[in-house]
């Protein structure tokens, strides 16, 4: 991104991304850069097609949900070559430099494990699905399952050069050996491992992904792992039903707004329409006390409402504000501790991938969860600005000067078409015009109608680094949905997902006591997982819990996605805090002190949310 910001460099998408290498040639990407584009020009044909001319394109949905696939298994190949699958590195890296070498290198060696453990049951499985033909097509459906086993070699060919690479082979011989004897222990274990019933969810989903999350390995292996360990060791069921979960995780047609939402985030930041709102609240609280702050705060909830990618939120955001803020005489520390707190702020503020994933997993309407998301975000907004008021309420304003009413309205007149954007995507879900997934074409259209005819800002030679961008993060995230898929299949079989409901349901305190509790576990699991996995692992199990319990399933959304927004950008742990250090370029270190005052903001905004459901609901 322009101004310095390369996202490649901090988290992606606020979740925890490390880039450790190279970015290697463009033309390695082009195949993913095509399906991103393909997928925007279908979707937003099929829109056109039905609402304008009246005459529905009935392949569109299908040859859609081909190419996404294979754009989710090229992004996530594309994902492995630069490094940027999402990984849990705070332990790692506070190991000490040689140490944090060896655990790259076994991180490298664990995800290739996965890969050769799972290549032949992906082969396996497109093969099995050669015998399905297409209702609309009438082709083959093997032409979209070969996207699995294309992806996972692509993959293992990545982590093999990138093995090959490495400057140090004794270390790379001693990772492998490590890799190789761990798995070939729970190879031998596994006469031992069967009677163990269900404590085997332990060993594996506790034991096995917390290690390997814990120890660096990209979250979408360590899942992986997790779970082919524990259908191959401690089960019969054939491993090629795991490749079977992960396409169905992956595939849900809701999904295919995540990549289309990534690429408007960096739409919006390229053609200058964040920098637009920004101005034109700077020029309405400028001149207050505290008043950039407000302006951060109400800069990351209009952001928020369009892109759905917090690295892309706050990168758009600070380089416009920060400078100025620190000429004001604001500590680097309390701004991006605010910033950190303002991503958790507006996680609930559509179109969030969060909640998109919400929906795809629980079946809740993404249309409800859209309108729901709106007043909790403006509830925590105001207990963050209750704070900066008291911070700031002495803070010395004299030499700031107050903008007239004619630079008001200019700001406003030139933010306006940008300020319109998320309205039109309310406007386009509500009345019918597009689906969830569908609205964010519209978007992508509106942004670059905008951008060329009204802000006259579209580079064009950033547009293919941009959805090689998106295909990228869209890759690392949905193959995490697709292994995460797999465990809670695996939970759900193993009957875990009954006892967790019997013990849930029987909480004294009903209601109550319920979301007290998944408060508390959401917030460790915020800043452990983030908000993708867990939801994937543990929405479908709580959500009908939530329901029988009498809690309203949009209400509790509101509640669990705030928890995990609070620990996501809360230290030690939380890796959406280093994604805002990042961004602000300051040490995470002056950021730890004013960030508890902030987190403890939110903290009681969460609570008024939880005790009062109609401001999740009372719009619907």
């Amino acid at each position: 991104m322009e101004r310095g910001i390369d996202l490649g460099e901090i988290d992606r998408g606020g979740r925890g991304v490390e880039r450790l290498e190279h970015r290697g040639p463009q033309r390695r990407h082009r195949h993913a850069d095509l399906e991103a584009l393909a997928e925007i020009v279908i979707l937003f044909a099929g829109v056109v097609a039905r609402y304008v001319v009246h005459r529905p394109l009935i392949w569109s949905d299908e040859l859609a949900s081909i190419l996404f696939l294979w754009l989710a298994m090229l992004g996530a190949a594309v994902a492995f070559r630069r490094s940027e699958h999402m990984r849990m590195t705070a332990l790692v890296a506070s190991a000490r430099p040689a140490m944090r070498a060896y655990l790259d290198v076994v991180a490298t060696c664990a995800a290739l494990a996965f890969l050769a453990l799972i290549v032949w049951p992906s082969a396996e499985y497109a093969f099995e699905e050669s015998f399905i033909t297409t209702p609309a097509l009438q082709i083959s459906n093997m032409w979209r399952a070969t996207a699995l086993p294309a992806g996972i070699c692509l993959m293992a060919v990545f982590g093999l050069l990138r093995l090959l690479r490495a400057a140090d082979y004794r270390m790379v011989l001693t990772a492998v050996v490590s890799v190789a004897v761990i798995v070939g222990l729970f190879w031998l274990a596994q006469p031992h491992l069967r009677p163990l019933g269900n404590l085997n969810l332990v060993i594996f989903f506790v034991g096995v992904a917390g290690f390997c999350v814990f120890a660096g390995v990209p979250i979408a292996f360590g899942f992986g792992l997790a779970i082919f360990g524990y259908l191959a060791l401690t089960t019969r069921t054939p491993v090629m039903v795991l490749v079977g979960r992960m396409d169905e995780g992956m595939s849900h047609l809701i999904l295919l707004s995540v990549p289309l939402f990534v690429f408007l985030g960096l739409l919006i930041e390229m053609t200058g329409m964040a920098r637009a709102m920004v101005a034109f609240l700077a020029s309405l609280l400028g001149h207050v006390r505290g008043g950039l702050h407000y302006v951060l705060v109400g800069a990351m909830y209009l952001v928020s409402g369009i892109s759905g990618a917090k690295a892309a939120d706050m990168a758009a955001v600070a380089p416009v504000l920060f400078p100025e803020m620190k000429q004001r005489g604001a500590k680097p520390g309390d701004l991006v501790a605010l910033l950190a707190a303002t991503g958790a702020q507006t996680e609930t503020i559509p179109p969030s991938l969060v909640l998109i994933t919400i929906g795809s997993v629980t079946g809740v309407s993404i249309a409800a969860l859209f309108t729901g998301g709106l007043l909790p975000g403006v509830v925590l907004a105001i207990t963050l600005c209750m704070l900066v008021w008291w911070r700031y309420r002495h803070e010395d304003m004299s030499h700031v000067r107050r903008a007239t009413g004619g630079e008001i309205g200019k700001t406003f007149i030139i933010a306006l078409p940008a300020l319109a954007l998320p309205f039109v995507i309310r406007y386009a879900v509500v009345e019918g015009i597009a689906t969830a997934t569908e609205v964010s074409t519209i978007g992508i259209v509106y942004g670059t109608l905008v951008g060329l005819l009204v802000y006259r800002r579209f580079d064009w030679r950033r547009l293919f680094p941009m959805l090689v961008e998106t295909a990228a993060l869209s890759g690392a995230i949905l193959l995490i949905i697709g292994t995460a898929t797999g465990m809670a299949w695996g939970l759900t079989q193993s009957g875990f997902s009954r006892s967790l409901a019997s013990a849930m349901t029987g909480l004294p305190g009903g209601p109550a006591t319920f979301i007290a509790v998944s408060i508390l576990a959401f917030t460790i699991l915020g800043s452990v997982l983030e908000g993708i996995p867990a939801i994937v692992l543990f929405g479908p199990l709580l959500f009908p819990i939530a329901r029988a319990v009498g809690v309203h399933e949009v209400h509790y959304a509101m509640v669990i996605i705030l928890a995990m927004g609070i620990g996501l950008f809360a230290p030690p742990f939380g890796v959406g805090y280093y994604a805002a250090c990042a961004i602000g370029r300051v040490d995470p270190a002056e950021g730890i002190r004013p960030i508890w005052g902030y987190l403890l903001a939110l903290l009681v905004g969460l609570i008024i949310v939880a005790i009062f459901p109609w401001i999740s609901i009372g719009f619907l």
